[in-house]
């Protein structure tokens, strides 16, 4: 692996609030990719982003088991929809990541417009937020809706495992939506579904040979304390807060992938 110009320290406060930021809503990966491209920026461009994304996603993990540790005690109702969510979520996970390692050039048109979707979903749900509130225990959404959600779900992971910035934003929009519960349950849920996510992408990059060990190790440790610490003041911050968070985060990444969209066109053309 050749040399690297981006600090060790510079990576780790990436990490660090990237693993914050996943806790609370997610998009951490905005702040860890570019970091890790600066560092990369010896190896050829196509090859330089494959590793960073796949290294990016290595180093979270940790992080973001962290955070599903620090909601753990709001998990409650929602150990059902785990099961139910899990499976597509493996599933999606090891498709986005073997396609991001085959064509790593596609499918990255679709980001902007999930992430904008999703957040002015979460945006309505603040201003005018639903009157009635989680579903009760005993009741459940109808099987067609739950057939949807976890479709849903499927091409989250599959984006989720392609690269995986803004993934906490879609499945929170998705699971408000539902009212299955209150923000920090779902924020329990949505770490959990996430470490799957991350947890199988990482095992295919791993087996694809596209990680740079060398700086995993320190960004790791790093996004452990971002993601328990992000998940404490989760649970501490008002509900309403976390909505804009939430929608704050969202909005900044869609500008951003729409941005470089049309700057990329501009140099294109």
């Amino acid at each position: 692996m050749p040399g690297f110009n981006w600090s060790t320290l510079g990576l780790c406060a990436a990490a660090l609030a990237a693993g914050a930021i996943n806790s609370l809503a997610g998009g951490g990966t905005l702040l860890t990719f570019p970091a890790l491209l600066a560092a990369l920026s010896m190896l050829p461009p196509a090859e330089a982003a494959v590793v960073a994304n796949a290294t990016s996603t290595v180093a979270l993990v940790p992080g973001s088991i962290a955070g599903a540790w620090g909601y753990r005690g709001q998990l409650g109702q929602m150990r059902r929809w785990l099961m139910l969510l899990a499976v597509p979520s493996l599933l999606g996970g090891a498709i986005g990541a073997w396609l991001v390692t085959q064509y790593p050039k596609q499918f990255v048109v679709l980001v902007p417009w999930l992430l904008l979707t999703a957040a002015l979903i979460f945006l309505k749900e603040t201003i005018w937020p639903r009157r009635r509130g989680p579903r009760a225990i005993d009741e459940h959404p109808s099987a067609a809706h739950t057939a949807a959600l976890m479709l849903f779900q499927f091409g989250v992971a599959i984006y989720g495992g392609y690269f995986g910035a803004g993934i906490g934003i879609l499945m929170l929009s998705s699971l408000a939506i539902m009212r299955l519960g209150d923000i920090y349950q779902l924020n329990a849920l949505k770490n959990l579904l996430a470490c799957g996510i991350n947890g199988v992408s990482a095992a295919v990059f791993i087996a694809q040979h596209r990680v740079a060990w060398q700086l995993v190790a320190p960004m790791a440790v790093s996004a452990i304390i971002g993601g328990y610490v992000g998940a404490k003041a989760g649970l501490k911050i008002e509900a309403r807060i976390v909505r804009w968070i939430v929608v704050v985060i969202g909005l900044g990444l869609a500008g951003y992938y729409f941005y470089g969209q049309i700057a990329h066109a501009r140099s294109a053309g």
